[in-house]
């Protein structure tokens, strides 16, 4: 991919935008008419001498050519029933292209529910689905997802499950409601995917139909909720051959010039800036990429929401900037995260990097600042080394040191998947003077080793983790991290030692889960977390609190069998959270329990409990009730009429 981008005229041209592409003709011949029809699990893609003309039209040549997948089944809310209504897909590639109709059928066209919506964002709509593990290593994948509207949402995969919507990817499809329902028409450059130099490819596929209306899901292959995984579950798509072999090199240059307003001395004085800078992404092996930015420019990017934060924490915002979200499942490693509780703590928060002048509040300039200049990163092998200049004032006040900031990410998996070993080591260096090292850690770092493992036919799971880390700064800045709402060691009832002249904050987080994933009815997950009261990762992860221990449980029984009348789920939560050092503790018990009736009644009974709270942490004492103990009921009943 080749793009120059000027933001001075409102232009950029990029050579693989989504635009209509011209008639293609593949110049291998086509496909004989003998092609291997579809299973339940597979299926062969036809080559294309012809590109198809993406307008949700099947009148195409290659669209009668090809082979019907039509062995669609139902796995939400029953798993495993006959579909509602009809769907069938049809397959077809060529050098540099994925292509896929689907005909989803309805007898009441009129009913199919389309919204129309900014791209990324979920509707209350009649959907389709690709999904697609072109690597086939059954852990990473990529998702296509489009409403009857025409909206699109694509997202990458990783981990078996885990899915990051901020991945943005260049495809076209196209939708139509005609007399038999709707369809949709896919057209997805294989420079979107990563897979190998072969001559023959084989990628792991779900398509997937959502009927809103109904609440029902359907899909070929059957994806099942009663066994683990999500990727892992996926049909193969043979017959891939003869790809065009993935580009070695992929270069983003750009020249930006900008005129501005700036206050200097009480004054507004015309500045003129020019930047040159640039992405680029070399591929050393098919399985191996080094992406690498200089000076990157940012002011495409869609801007964070506005939000009003009245509490003690930090708000956490998304990552949007495209070098930092390439691959960013790679560097995740999740802290206090649960089938219960889970908000974003992490490890590593590439946010911190390029962020605004840390100081320049602190000393009195109250003009808004620009982000700090990113003079060069690189990723490879999931190690990201980034580097920021200096930002100072005019006076030469430093608002924000020069810093370097680095990230190591290694993981192993074992028994296909089925047991992962994995480590992470963090750190940040700042060249700090007079002005930033009263505020600022002149080094932070931290570490972790996690692991996974299923047993018992890959039913249950044990996971675990355990994280150190390490903060050196002057006594000044160790006691403003004491001092924080992170942790808090000034508060009169933690008993914990506010030392003025620490130099070095140090602490651990321990996590360990159990829990039972797959299974026709009865699923749950048990959960132990741990941080310590100096446990702090703030300077390149992000944490709202330190000093805190908890245990929480989730259970459910789900029935998925058909039956005539309704289907059955039953959730409960039992949150225990304790303050490390500090003797009272609150717990929540939380019960769930919606029954949805397969025709025209949907019922759901919800019950959150909070007991008073309780010296936990002092078992031979007596227990001292502090708080008041209270119970929410709540019941909802729902009719809709088909």
């Amino acid at each position: 991919m080749i793009a120059v981008a000027l933001p001075f005229l409102g232009l950029a041209l990029n050579l693989q935008a989504a635009q209509q592409v011209p008639v293609r003709v593949d110049p291998r011949p086509a496909t004989p008419s003998a092609v291997t029809p579809p299973t339940d699990t597979s299926a062969h893609a036809v080559r294309a001498a012809v590109a198809p003309v993406i307008d949700g039209k099947d009148n195409d040549q290659v669209w009668s050519a090809t082979p019907v997948i039509s062995a669609f089944q139902e796995w939400r809310p029953a798993e495993g029933k006959p579909p509602r209504f009809k769907t069938e897909a049809r397959i077809a590639y060529d050098a540099s292209n994925l292509y896929v109709f689907i005909r989803a059928f309805d007898p009441h066209p009129d009913s199919i529910i389309k919204i129309l919506e900014r791209r990324d964002s979920f509707t209350s709509s009649d959907m389709t689905w690709l999904f697609i593990d072109s690597y086939h290593d059954r852990r990473t994948g990529f998702e296509f997802g489009v409403n009857a509207a025409g909206v699109k949402l694509d997202a990458a995969i990783f981990d078996d499950g885990n899915e990051d919507f901020a991945w943005d990817a260049v495809w076209d499809v196209a939708t139509r409601i005609d007399s038999l329902g709707w369809t949709s028409e896919y057209r997805i450059p294989l420079s979107q995917m990563r897979y190998g130099r072969d001559r023959a490819h084989t990628f792991g596929i779900i398509i997937d139909r959502d009927i809103y209306r109904y609440n029902e899901r359907e899909s070929w292959p059957l994806l099942r909720q009663s066994k683990p995984g999500f990727v892992s579950q996926f049909g193969s798509l043979h017959g891939l051959d003869d790809l065009e072999s993935p580009r070695k090199l992929e270069a983003v240059p750009y020249v930006v010039t900008k005129s501005s307003n700036k206050i200097i001395n009480n004054a507004f004085s015309q500045r003129q800036n020019l930047a040159v800078g640039g992405d680029v992404k070399y591929r050393i092996l098919s399985n191996l990429t080094l992406d690498a930015t200089i000076n990157p420019d940012f002011g495409q990017v869609e801007s964070d929401p506005a939000v009003l934060n009245l509490s003690a924490y930090e708000s956490f915002f998304d990552e949007r900037r495209p070098f930092f979200v390439a691959g960013r499942g790679l560097f995740r490693l999740d802290v206090n995260c649960s089938a219960v509780n889970c908000n974003g703590e992490n490890l590593f928060y590439s946010r911190r990097i390029g962020r605004t002048p840390q100081l320049a509040g602190i000393y009195g300039d109250t003009v808004p600042q620009e982000p700090i200049t990113i003079i060069g990163a690189g990723t490879t092998l999931g190690v990201l080394d980034a580097v920021t200049q200096r930002e100072a004032s005019p006076g030469d006040t430093t608002y924000d040191p020069a810093t370097n900031f680095a990230v190591m990410r290694a993981t192993q998996d074992f028994r296909k998947g089925n047991s992962t070993i994995g480590a992470m080591l963090t750190a940040v260096n700042r060249s700090l003077d007079r002005w930033s090292s009263p505020y600022l850690a002149s080094s932070a770092y931290a570490a972790a080793l996690e692991f996974r493992h299923r047993i018992f036919k890959n039913i249950y799971e044990i996971s675990g983790s355990f994280d150190q880390s390490r903060v050196q700064g002057s006594k000044e800045t160790i006691l403003n991290y004491q001092r924080s709402g992170v942790h808090n060691y000034q508060r009169p009832d933690a008993d914990l030692p506010l030392d003025p002249n620490r130099t070095v904050l140090s602490g651990d987080a321990e996590e360990f889960k159990f829990g039972k994933i797959a299974g026709q009815h009865l699923n749950f997950e048990s959960a132990w977390q741990r941080r310590s009261p100096g446990f702090e990762i703030n300077d390149i992860g992000f944490l709202r609190r330190a000093d805190q221990v908890s245990w929480n449980t989730w259970a459910g029984f789900f029935d998925r069998r058909p039956h005539l009348f309704y289907t059955v789920s039953i959730e409960q939560q039992l949150v225990a959270v304790l303050d490390d050092g500090r003797p009272a503790a609150g717990a929540r018990v939380q019960h769930e329990h919606p029954h949805q009736f397969q025709e025209q009644l949907g019922l759901a009974h919800g019950r959150n409990t909070r007991p008073a709270r309780q010296d936990l942490r002092r078992p031979g004492l007596a227990r001292r009730a502090r708080g008041s103990a209270g119970s929410v009921h709540r019941a909802v009943a729902l009719y809709q009429r088909r």
